[in-house]
């Protein structure tokens, strides 16, 4: 019996090569791993689809919140893209039946490795149910300040002042203080503190700052403000 190559089991002798059996195996594989990289590039153009129909779906409805439109967004487009990998595994023979079977084995070490993932994603979904903050609040959370404009499965986005992107796992988010700055609108205490000259009567400077303030038609008049 010829053997694709290597040494005949009989008298030691080399074998020939079946060049036939490698050139359909190099064919097959080849075509396959085409078939993958053409099925991911679809697939990351068909995820970007997905979540510009449902975000412009839930917005068009006009009922629901930008917050749960663009979580929602987010969940659709990861949706996608695990179906395109399930597709991608199963060109290359891997049957997902057992692969979930292996993945159930090694549960434990999974749900270690990915602890912090998982945690950011189950602290997604609770933000999404209580909505502490919704898209445009200034919020300072976890050592950070910003305007809400995002949250995704794993992410929550805020815009700096000075218009950078800040990025916070939402586990941090939802383990930590949240101060949003937007929920009472108008109401607030302002305080500024500034040097005078020695000597000077503590009295007039106050009475000036007072009458300043009272001019100013920026300012309320309740509360009022105190010097």
């Amino acid at each position: 019996m010829d053997l694709p190559g290597g040494v005949c089991p009989h008298d030691g002798s080399p074998m020939a090569l079946n060049f036939e059996t490698l050139k359909a195996t190099l064919v097959l594989y080849g075509v396959n791993a085409v078939c993958a990289i053409v099925l991911m590039i679809v697939g990351w153009y068909a995820s970007g689809l997905a979540q510009q129909f449902v975000s412009r779906t839930l917005t068009a409805t006009q009922h629901v919140d930008a917050l749960v439109t663009v979580f929602l967004s987010s969940l659709a487009r990861y949706a996608v893209l695990a179906v395109v990998g399930i597709a991608v595994l199963q060109l290359f023979g891997i049957q997902t039946a057992s692969l979930v079977a292996v993945l159930g084995a090694t549960s434990l070490a999974i749900g270690l490795a990915l602890q912090g993932t998982l945690s950011n994603l189950a602290a997604g979904v609770m933000l999404l149910l209580f909505r502490p903050f919704q898209i445009g609040d200034d919020l300072e959370v976890a050592g950070k300040a910003g305007k809400v404009r995002a949250l995704s499965l794993f992410m929550t986005e805020l815009v700096a002042p000075d218009n950078t992107q800040v990025l916070l796992p939402n586990g941090s988010v939802w383990g930590s203080a949240i101060v949003n700055h937007s929920t009472y609108p108008g109401t607030g205490e302002v305080k500024v503190s500034f040097p005078v000259r020695a000597g000077d009567s503590i009295e007039r400077i106050t009475e000036q700052i007072l009458q300043r303030l009272r001019g100013d038609t920026r300012i309320q008049a309740q509360p009022a403000a105190e010097v």
